[in-house]
């Protein structure tokens, strides 16, 4: 189910008359004449809220003699809500360009001349900032507290804190006096 469908289907539940609809039609397919007896309302209302309810593929109708009969499309309520949260979102590519002006955005302004000016006191933007510097580290490669050091210093002057942060965040690992980088980058 795309996220424009359950959308659909969300705002049709959202209806006190469509719900009523739809429990009826759980229990057996009706014509519009049956569920406006049963409910206390009139066949044009239902035929409103139905048509509402077959544009978001949650009934289907068919012939029967000279009735149209409504049933419940039962296909359409075996989605769990996780699945759909989990779907893909129909914005997802526009999320991803805004993700990466925000992340060019923080680095543009407490990186100057490939110097990082000062270390963030933001969460977020300090985890752009780090993720930044674990660029500096070759992936499988080990190095000495001292290398790691060096590295950071060219920088930072702070780099005991850059250091301890990079290893909390989990973009470094240290083990002894070993240091190497982590695959836990963006």
């Amino acid at each position: 189910m795309t996220e424009t469908q359950a959308l659909m289907l969300f705002k049709c539940l959202a209806d006190r008359s469509r719900l009523q609809i739809l429990k009826s039609l759980a229990q057996e397919d009706m014509y519009v004449e049956r569920l406006a007896e049963r409910l206390g309302l009139t066949p044009p209302t239902i035929s409103f809220h139905l048509k509402k309810l077959a544009d978001a593929g949650a009934v289907k109708s068919y012939k029967t003699q000279y009735y149209t009969m409504y049933a419940l499309e039962k296909s359409v309520f075996m989605t769990s809500i996780l699945e759909l949260i989990q779907e893909k979102s129909d914005d997802a590519e526009l999320q991803k360009q805004r993700d990466e002006a925000y992340r060019k955005k923080v680095i543009d302004t407490f990186f100057e001349y490939g110097k990082l000016k000062s270390i963030p006191t933001q969460k977020k933007k300090e985890r752009i900032v780090l993720e930044e510097l674990a660029k500096a580290f070759e992936p499988g490669k080990e190095y000495t507290e001292r290398e790691v050091n060096i590295i950071l210093a060219d920088y930072n002057d702070d780099f005991c804190t850059l250091r301890r942060d990079m290893i909390g965040e989990k973009l470094l690992a240290r083990d002894h006096q070993i240091y190497w980088r982590t695959d836990k980058q963006k």
